[in-house]
């Protein structure tokens, strides 16, 4: 059966956007309206002539609505397939009337746990009818549509279905109640078991949108959002201009912003970020100096990269960033100077996120591979000077302790094996990724000197620079590339069983050294 003229409709929603209009939409059709409840009354209200739920079903509603909808009379006119002589027998002798369309959205359940309500009113916003009805119209989606999306109301509105949109309906329903019950899990599990890591865990993720490709032309790409409370990230983000964000974008964005939020209450900081690394940081008293300060420390992977910053850009700040190629730029705000410059980038991207995640937040990650995903808890340590232990002769002065601990924030969110100069609030060399921590610290350095004389400086900011590794160092060899490198100060977790090597060759070369106690793996 393609097409089906709707006949009755039975509507119960929580959310009532869009429900009169559709009401009205189909009484002028000629369909039957049947509702339960506050739609009920909210049509009565728009002049509209409804069934009442328990008119249909003969039995009244009970226990403070927990009882209306789960009736013979509703899931027979549901689930009976239409020209089935068996069906067709059943419902004439049970006086069961079919029904042709369900608009159903359920109990804010994810929103009453988000308003931080108490357990009990929690459970009662645990919907039992609105999945039951649900489920019981999409299985026999051949005959009956399911609504459970507000943007798909208009497609009804001429009174008829087809089989097409039934089978779009149905698949859109199931992923709803599949979601709606994945939210009750986690609460009951997480929330009010404590259980941080379950027996089962389930992802609702909601798609935003579908990306063109994904970190290669040849792989496909979609970005989900998840839609959870209190959650606020790229997902959350306004983009205000520029073309559709790809695969690498987002990823980028996530990097620099995850980054950026470690100093959201801190001095004005700019992060720039390339394929996942951020390749220059730095604070100062005003946004534009911080710009410039970051931007020196590598001027070449700063063409195209994606910036992130802990204030409402200015005019000063935007005049810089648009004077060279830059893919995205992620924001708290702009003021009016600022977006006019930016809207003539038309490539652009900004996006402004209205306020910055909470770097201490908890919450999980997880990574798939062949067979099963790694779950773990959110990096989320930091560090402060009360935490460190210094461990050399000489103790850090107070402006190589800040350096510290600004190098070993950034160090946090570059990738394993990572070591971080930095010097007065700005990086001054950064080395990712690389095989083991020698090579990180010599390609941080020569990167620092590279910087240095493409901006004409007399030396490199290494000199007198702190440095941050992200593990200990199992040798002195990499510590000792960071005395060549001209570094006076060293942060790094210590608890290598050659810690009391490297603490020697720290002395010898008067250097001040520090141990959180914690590292910052990040592969």
């Amino acid at each position: 059966m393609d097409q089906v003229k709707i006949r009755r409709a039975l509507l119960s929603v929580s959310d009532k956007t869009g429900i009169v209009e559709l009401a009205q939409a189909l009484a002028a059709q000629g369909v039957e309206l049947v509702s339960t409840g506050g739609t009920a009354t909210a049509l009565r209200n728009a002049g509209l002539a409804v069934r009442d739920i328990s008119d249909l079903t003969g039995f009244p509603e009970m226990m403070d609505g927990r009882v209306k909808t789960l009736h013979p009379k509703v899931h027979g006119g549901l689930l009976a397939i239409r020209g089935n002589e068996d069906h067709e027998t059943s419902m004439a002798e049970h006086e069961i009337a079919p029904i042709d369309l369900v608009v159903v959205n359920l109990y804010p359940f994810a929103e009453t746990v988000a308003r931080g309500a108490n357990r009990d009113t929690i459970i009662e916003n645990i919907d039992i009818g609105g999945p039951s009805m649900v489920r019981s119209a999409a299985k026999n989606h051949e005959s009956v549509a399911i609504l459970t999306d507000p943007a798909d109301y208009a497609l009804v509105a001429d009174g008829t279905t087809t089989l097409a949109q039934r089978r779009k309906f149905a698949a859109k329903a199931y992923a709803a109640t599949a979601a709606y019950d994945a939210m009750i899990a986690s609460w009951f599990g997480v929330v009010d078991q404590g259980e941080q890591f379950p027996d089962t865990m389930h992802l609702a993720l909601k798609r935003g949108q579908e990306l063109r490709y994904g970190e290669n032309p040849h792989q496909k790409a979609a970005f989900y959002i998840h839609g959870g409370p209190h959650v606020q990230g790229i997902g959350q983000a306004r983009q205000v201009q520029g073309k559709e964000l790809s695969y690498n974008n987002y990823n980028d964005a996530d990097a620099a912003l995850e980054l950026v939020s470690e100093f959201r209450d801190g001095p004005p900081t700019v992060v720039i970020v390339k394929h996942a690394n951020p390749c220059g940081v730095a604070s100062a008293a005003t946004l534009a100096d911080a710009y410039a300060a970051a931007f020196a420390c590598d001027t070449v992977s700063a063409f195209g990269g994606i910036i992130a910053v802990n204030r409402p850009l200015d005019r000063a700040t935007a005049e810089q960033i648009t004077s060279i190629f830059t893919e995205v730029v992620v924001a708290p705000g702009a003021d009016e100077e600022a977006l006019a410059l930016f809207e003539a980038k038309k490539n652009l991207r900004l996006l402004l996120t209205e306020g910055l995640p909470d770097p201490a937040r908890g919450g999980l990650t997880a990574k798939s591979f062949a067979g099963g995903w790694l779950v773990q808890s959110r990096d989320n340590g930091i560090v402060a000077r009360e935490d460190l232990k210094v461990v050399t002769k000489r103790a850090p002065t107070e402006q190589e302790l800040a350096d510290c601990l600004f190098a070993w924030t950034v160090a946090k969110h570059v990738k394993s094996n990572a070591i971080v100069y930095a010097r007065d609030g700005s990086t001054a060399g950064i080395g990712a990724g690389q095989m083991n921590r020698l090579e990180s610290a010599r390609i941080a350095a020569w990167k620092a000197k590279d910087a240095a004389d493409k901006a004409g400086w007399a030396q490199p900011r290494t000199i007198g620079s702190a440095v941050a590794s992200d593990a200990f160092f199992p040798f002195a060899d990499g510590l000792l590339a960071a005395v060549e490198a001209g570094a006076t100060a060293v942060i790094q977790p210590g608890g290598s069983i050659r810690d009391d090597d490297v603490i020697a060759a720290a002395d010898a070369a008067g250097l001040a050294m520090v141990f959180t106690g914690m590292r910052h793996f990040r592969h």
